[in-house]
This record gives C-alpha cells, structure tokens and sequence, in this order.
C-alpha cells in the first residue's frame, strides 16, 4: 500500500519527464518537520520504485551499496533544486551528480528517422540514473528546469514545479511553509537584540 502525504495533491506535476526526477526526488517526504516519510527505505523498494517508472530493464536487481548511491543522488538533486529557489549551489552535489553522470554513461544514438537521442549506455542503476540525469539535461537546455524547485522551508523541502507567471514561487504552499516562514522572520524582527 502507497503512503500518501499531505504534499501529493498540493500542486500539479511537473510537465514530462521532469515529473520522474520530482518524483524521485519527492520519494523522501519531510511533514512539517515532525517526521520523514521515507519511500525508499530498502533495495527492493527503489528497485519497484524503478521499475513502475519503466526505469530499470527486466532482469536488473538494486543491492544495498546501489541503494545509497541511488539516495546520494537523491540529495544532490534536491540541492539543485534548492537553488532553483534561490538558495546556494551546493559544490558537493555537483561533484555528486558528475560522479553519477561518469557511472551512467550517456551515448549518442540515432533512431531509422534519423533523430538522435541521449540513451544510457549501461543498465541497473546506473542506467536508470542515466535517463533521471538525462532529464535534467533536456529540461535544462529547453527551459523548464528552472521551474522545478525545492520548498526552502528546512523542514519541508518538498520538490514542486512553478507555474506561475513570472517563476517567483518559493514555497510548496504557501499557506504552510510561506506563512511559516514569514512568521519566523517576524519573530526575528521583533526580538530585542542583544548587545546594543
């Protein structure tokens, strides 16, 4: 049975094959900071999580060490996405996701009509790694990924896609973590100020 959470239904989807990376992404829910509903909690759990998503190729199985590679990635995207918020580009998850990229081994391969494609060029995980990465890449170069953002609140950092017109939001809601937010800045303000 699929837990759900107070998140799923607070906003539309990303578009595409992005929604796959803000699923995966989203497979680590934190609610209001009490407790974390963890999706991928064994091998078996991300191997189906993979394999609903048309991900992982029959045959392939996730151990362990492929689980912790596949929630370090996790993170490292999540990081991205904080920055697409406005916040700091983590160096580390870069170096997280260029080491990923190295393991999953995208290639070039033209379909009879003549159109060429990114396809992984390995399988298991680091296959499925390579079509998420891939998806990242095309929404980059086609201007979606931006949109795609991680809530700011510490205690949420739920992934959400911005639809608004000008791509200013920053919270998943706003009558949440937005009001919390602002109520925390308020409190900040208004505390008297030691030292003076």
């Amino acid at each position: 049975m699929a837990v759900t959470t107070p998140h799923e239904s607070s906003r539309e989807p990303a578009p595409g094959e992005l929604a796959l990376v803000q699923g995966f992404v989203n497979t680590l829910d934190s609610e209001d900071g009490l407790r974390q509903v963890e999706t991928l909690n064994r091998p078996a759990d991300l191997e189906r999580w993979l394999r609903d998503r048309g991900l992982l190729e029959p045959g392939s199985t996730i151990g362990a060490p492929e689980l912790r590679r596949a929630l370090e990635v996790r993170r490292a995207l999540r990081a991205l996405l904080l920055a697409n918020t406005g916040g700091a580009l983590d160096p580390g998850a870069v170096e997280m996701l260029n080491r990923a990229g190295r393991r999953a081994q995208q290639s070039v391969r033209f379909a009879a009509d003549g159109s060429a494609e990114l396809a992984p060029a390995t399988g298991g995980l680091d296959g499925a790694i390579a079509r998420l990465l891939g998806a990242v890449a095309r929404s980059m170069a086609d201007g979606s990924w931006e949109r795609l953002k991680a809530c700011p609140n510490p205690d949420c950092e739920w992934a959400f896609y911005d639809r608004s017109r000008n791509r200013s939001s920053r919270w998943c809601k706003m009558s949440e973590c937005g009001n919390r937010a602002k109520a925390r800045a308020f409190r900040e303000r208004k505390r008297p100020s030691r030292g003076r």
